[in-house]
């Protein structure tokens, strides 16, 4: 694979490149050709919202808050954050002090992103 001192060669990457373009194309050939064969039997009570059996009531569309969106995406924030801060931890000893402030900037910068969202929204609802 390494030929003519240390060059990678291009073609060594023509299979993984093949399997790429299958990889890719291969659902979205499905999908499409699913909607082509498909039978479309449309008519008012196949549209209509089933509950159960019942004959429903208004809409189905419920508009949420947006401090639900805000809290979930908080939530994924602070676990990817727990998440770095187990792995920094288990090597902390070993670290580089360039490594270590590079930690306590991102710690640094995740706390001030939850002060501003908080701050933004005026009242601490969390």
């Amino acid at each position: 694979m390494l030929l003519h001192g240390g060059a990678v060669l291009g073609h060594d990457y023509i299979p993984i490149g093949i399997f790429a373009v299958i990889a890719l194309t291969f659902p979205l050939f499905n999908f499409f050709l699913g909607r082509f064969f498909r039978p479309d039997y449309g008519n008012p009570l196949k549209r209509s919202t089933y509950e159960c059996g019942e004959t429903p009531v208004g809409e189905a569309h419920i508009q949420f808050h947006f401090q639900y969106y805000m809290f979930a995406i908080l939530f994924v924030v602070f676990d990817l954050v727990v998440v770095f801060l187990m792995l920094w931890v288990l090597v902390y000893t070993s670290l580089d002090t360039s490594a270590k402030l590079v930690m306590f900037l991102f710690v640094g910068m995740t706390l001030l992103a939850l002060y501003y969202a908080l701050k933004k929204e005026e009242v601490i609802w969390i």
